[in-house]
């Protein structure tokens, strides 16, 4: 909410993608952020921590509790198998993940979790039963 009112009075970011416009998180000249400098905040966040995690552990005699490497392409693919948890509609996925063919989405994140088949025979019975 913080950075919505600073770009509310700064400006937004004029740049455009796939026809959306208006981002709130952007760089000081109102450019979107690219994905490279994104990996290096994230890769300098979870550095920080697992350097802070380390010596914390070492004082405490205990082994320490880390983060693993990841980039914004993993928060990408978890978004998106959270989205098909929730989401039954693979056009709906595939457009929002900005796939051009459906194969795509079908053979990567249309996993099914064997918590969410037991859900919909679940439902379906629910359905069924007389």
């Amino acid at each position: 909410m913080e950075e919505l009112e600073l770009q509310r009075c700064i400006g937004f970011c004029k740049d455009e993608i796939d026809g959306y416009s208006g981002f709130i998180f952007s760089t000081c000249e109102n450019h979107v952020y690219t994905p490279e400098s994104v990996n290096r905040a994230i890769n300098r966040i979870y550095t920080a921590y697992n350097e802070e995690e380390t010596f914390i552990a070492k004082k405490e005699h205990r082994d320490p509790i880390l983060l693993p490497h990841f980039s914004a392409h993993v928060l990408r693919h978890t978004f998106c198998t959270r989205l098909c948890e929730n989401e039954t509609n693979l056009r709906v996925i595939m457009d929002i993940m900005g796939h051009a063919d459906i194969q795509t989405t079908m053979n990567i994140y249309a996993e099914v979790t064997g918590v969410k088949k037991q859900e919909s025979m679940m439902a379906l019975s629910d359905k069924i039963l007389v």
